[in-house]
């Protein structure tokens, strides 16, 4: 199988309205902000599409501007009544993390941080490559601390003194699969903060993360040939075999579903989520 074809048959659905949850929350207006990191592509991208749709103003941030101008005018063709505005930066740059905020700031009452982005290496740990590890803890789990950092005295300074961090973590960050030690690390690392966020939050400011298996996203699905090739197997071989062997849910989740989570993870509906995680992996870590 090529990578167009894994693409295509692997890769994620073209969103519509209908995809993306709406929720009746009193929060979710153009007055209130909401940062999304790694948000030009993949989850990010359908998370701020997510948060447009419920009318919020969204700062989508990322390394890509092609991919950040493709996310304001997929919003623009889906007319979706929340703005998308745009911050190119690095999440290994501390000036660059302060800046998103301060943009995010000047948008309205920032309420809402969405610490998406991450990336992958696969090796074994006698030879990974530490320069690959301190990039992915930067990206993953230094950035979003440094990120709730800012964010903590807008969330105090809102009227009500309220405000909510949700995290990308990943079944990952519950058991742990060979040749991924980074991968791994960083998102347990996630929880941590996580679960430290809320403590200091005096019950108003709120942390959660969401845990997924496999997602439908294109990194995902162009990587499959070379995993394929690399394991003496057929793309689909990997999927079902490899990917899908310990879940229940016999299929990959699409972006805009694990988009809806975090939707509804920051709703008045979700008040009680707090340090706790929203685990949405089919059955990967819960079944035997």
């Amino acid at each position: 199988m090529t990578v167009d074809e894994a693409m295509a048959k692997y890769g994620p659905s073209e969103v519509t309205r209908d995809d993306l949850l709406t929720i009746d929350d009193p929060n979710y207006t153009a007055d209130n902000v909401v940062i999304v990191t790694g948000g030009g592509a993949g989850i990010g991208r359908a998370t701020a599409l997510a948060f447009a749709a419920n009318g919020l103003t969204v700062v989508a941030t990322d390394r890509d501007d092609d991919g950040l101008d493709a996310v304001q005018t997929e919003a623009a063709e889906l007319s979706l009544p929340g703005e998308v505005v745009t911050v190119t930066a690095n999440l290994t740059d501390d000036d660059g993390l302060e800046r998103i905020v301060d943009t995010a700031a000047e948008q309205g009452s920032l309420r809402y941080l969405i610490n998406n982005a991450g990336i992958q290496t696969v090796a074994p740990i006698e030879s990974f490559p530490i320069e690959k590890y301190d990039l992915m803890h930067d990206v993953m789990q230094r950035a979003p601390l440094v990120l709730t950092k800012h964010c903590l005295p807008h969330f105090r300074a809102n009227e009500d003194g309220r405000g909510v961090v949700g995290n990308m973590c990943s079944v990952h960050g519950h058991i742990v699969t060979k040749d991924k030690v980074a991968y791994n690390t960083t998102k347990f690392g996630l929880r941590g903060l996580t679960q430290s966020t809320a403590a200091e939050g005096d019950g108003k400011v709120r942390a959660f993360t969401v845990s997924t298996a496999y997602v439908k996203t294109a990194l995902v699905a162009k990587q499959l040939p070379d995993t394929a090739d690399r394991r003496g197997m057929t793309v689909d071989e990997v999927v079902e075999k490899v990917m899908l062997e310990r879940t229940r849910v016999k299929e990959m989740m699409e972006p805009y579903e694990v988009a809806n989570l975090f939707v509804m993870g920051c709703s008045h509906h979700s008040r009680h989520l707090n340090g706790g995680d929203m685990t949405h992996e089919g059955g990967m870590s819960l079944t035997y």
